[in-house]
């Protein structure tokens, strides 16, 4: 089953091994490929249909921790490196009350991304609630550094959000430079190569998969052929990303780029009952370069000179 046309959002970020460096992420994806296994709200059902045009005029998501009301509080900031730790946080109101109800998103209640400031250790997993609305996810082992914790989350009866909060991975930590830009990466015997420009504001983007030289259709992964984060380099802006619907096998999603410079996108989809994660770099050209065309000079009549 393919992805209905343009469902609501939540953005993109993927991991693998790209100019030639490895990424956590093509081993710590998505850990679920399932339904969510929490009792829900009745009637809590992510929303479907095409993107309201101001979505573009919004500022990106997850660069702050507290927005419209709404408060991430990590009772844990900092994890050990190496090895698989405990991450607990609650969502809390304007009042300081936890959150406990919340929509459907993509299947999910909650969608927890992790993210390095070097934009290539990266892990997207699905916390577990408690009935005191402390959420709880064991993180994969992750390298030392300073690290982002996006939560994605539709408090129910209201918008859809993104909160953002530092994490520390205590320990030593290596120089990681942020890959080259590339259009195919491989992880786990998979090429993955990517489809269309990223321009400022909206872009359509495809991506192809396949293994042994054969076109492989991916299995449908919360809710859409495959899923994708976008992440701005510097400030690790999260920015709005829809999966679209297409035809054949490749998966395609409509991005939008708020600004030039460096982005990192994350991919993650599911073939064979395992989800991996497959990331690309991908420069974004200031939109005076884009719109820019040599013209002819031109005499004071209007007709262009000739040589």
């Amino acid at each position: 089953m393919r992805a209905p046309a343009k469902v609501a959002a939540f953005a993109a970020v993927l991991a693998i091994v790209t100019g030639g460096g490895a990424v956590v992420g093509a081993a710590a994806g998505p850990i679920d490929v399932g339904d969510d296994d929490h009792d829900v709200h009745p009637g809590a059902e992510a929303a479907a249909g095409p993107a309201d045009a101001s979505e573009a005029e919004e500022p990106p998501g997850g660069l702050a921790v507290a927005q419209a009301g709404y408060r991430l509080d990590a009772v844990i900031a900092a994890v050990p490196a190496g090895e698989s730790a405990q991450f607990r946080f609650r969502v809390l109101d304007e009042g300081g009350v936890p959150v406990t109800r919340f929509d459907l998103e993509h299947e999910k209640r909650l969608h927890l991304v992790v993210v390095g400031r070097t934009l290539v250790d990266y892990a997207h997993v699905h916390p577990s609630m408690a009935a005191d609305g402390e959420w709880t996810i064991e993180l994969p082992a992750l390298p030392a550094g300073s690290y982002r914790a996006f939560a994605d989350f539709r408090p129910t009866g209201d918008e859809a959000m993104t909160l953002g909060v530092d994490l520390s991975v205590t320990g030593p930590t290596l120089a990681v430079e942020v890959p080259a830009p590339s259009r195919r990466v491989s992880v786990d015997g998979y090429e993955v190569t990517l489809d269309g420009d990223a321009q400022p504001g909206e872009s359509e983007l495809g991506f192809a998969v396949s293994r042994a030289g054969e076109s492989v259709r991916t299995d449908p992964y919360l809710g859409a052929a495959g899923h994708l984060v976008a992440i701005r380099d510097g400030d690790l802006a999260y920015l709005h990303v829809h999966p679209l619907d297409s035809d054949g096998d490749e998966v395609r999603f409509a991005a939008e780029f708020p600004s030039a410079g460096t982005y990192r996108l994350f991919l993650d989809f599911a073939h064979s009952g395992e989800v991996r994660t497959a990331a690309f770099t991908v420069e974004v050209p200031d939109q005076a370069v884009v719109n820019h065309e040599p013209t002819s000079p031109q005499t004071p009549d209007g007709e262009h000179e000739s040589h």
